[in-house]
């Protein structure tokens, strides 16, 4: 345990860039994008425009916001605090990047740079080292970005409510006094495991293809698979028009390509696994934090998840016999 702990820091500092500074950069450029232009809309002089009313003169913005009643700022509120989080999902994009190519080079680099060889001189074993890689696609990068959302999450709010009070809407309290406002961090977290899970599969064929192929690494984890696909649609077409037999291609390309390829994308859960976008809305019709946490936990129940961790042990397996043997440059 102590050395895969050990192993663990090793992938992170050697890709420190990628598991920390990627998000971490995209997260300030968010923050500094909600901030100009919320100091754009201050500024702007349609927003601050006059208005006569009753021979009374007043901003144009106080006079919108003035005409939301209690309910509606209730309203307001409660959709704020349930789902702020969703303010994170551009960071949701890039950890897909992050894990795909991580895996893509994990093993093979060590191939390529023969730092193999440096590997292997010490009491570590074929299984620790690649472990150490799938925990570190499948646990470390996605914790560092989900900190790293929320954090952005928390800020990005903060700064609109506070430009809100500005325009005086004044919810704040409301936002702070739910629940939910607090809970949607923890359950972003608490998604983890769901994550790990559904990952699984294509984070183990990528380190799979890492360590058997000997160049083009992404060549071949992608365009073998979509090739035969393409393979397979032209075979479909002549069977059927020979046999009146086609191949469901549609579900090769759905259930193995699409899920061997796509599932290190955070949510890939949700849509796989057919859960209806109404159950992740509340009563106002707004995101609801609490119930995609539920929904997401509710789709490990299927038995697609299971069939998908079992084809991932076996390629892990494969994977760290690979490297028992293959050291070549």
């Amino acid at each position: 345990m102590n050395t895969l702990k050990w192993l663990l820091r090793r992938e992170y500092w050697e890709h420190k860039g990628a598991f920390f500074w990627a998000p971490a950069v995209v997260a300030l450029v968010m923050v500094a994008m909600v901030a100009a232009t919320l100091v754009f809309g201050f500024m702007s002089p349609a927003m601050n425009a006059h208005v006569v009313i009753n021979g009374n003169e007043f901003t144009r913005s106080a006079v919108v916001m003035s005409a939301m009643g209690p309910q509606a700022r209730a309203a307001m509120a409660n959709g704020v605090a349930n789902g702020y989080i969703v303010a994170a999902a551009p960071l949701f994009g890039v950890l897909p990047f992050v894990v795909f190519f991580y895996c893509l080079s994990a093993l093979y680099d060590d191939r390529r740079d023969r730092s193999i060889l440096f590997w292997k001189s010490l009491p570590i074993s074929d299984r620790d080292t690649v472990l150490s890689k799938a925990l570190a696609a499948l646990v470390l990068a996605p914790i560092v970005t989900f900190v790293i959302g929320i954090v952005a999450a928390l800020v990005i709010v903060l700064l609109c409510l506070f430009g809100a009070g500005l325009f005086g809407v004044h919810i704040v309290g409301a936002v702070l006094a739910n629940p939910a406002f607090w809970l949607a961090p923890l359950q972003m977290l608490g998604l983890l495991p769901v994550y790990a899970l559904w990952a699984l599969p294509t984070v183990a064929y990528l380190l799979l293809m890492s360590s058997l192929v000997r160049s083009k690494v992404f060549l071949w984890a992608v365009g073998v698979p979509l090739l035969v696909l393409a393979l397979l649609r032209w075979l479909s077409y002549m069977t059927m028009s020979l046999m009146g037999v086609a191949i469901d291609v549609h579900w090769i390309g759905e259930h193995i390509v699409l899920r061997g390829l796509g599932s290190v994308v955070p949510g890939f859960w949700l849509p796989f696994g057919a859960v209806s976008s109404r159950t992740l809305l509340d009563a106002d019709q707004h995101v609801d934090a609490g119930n995609v946490f539920v929904q997401s936990w509710l789709t490990l129940a299927q038995p697609t998840v299971w069939i998908g961790v079992a084809a991932a042990v076996l390629m892990l397996y494969g994977a760290m016999r690979l490297r028992r043997w293959r050291d070549e440059g």
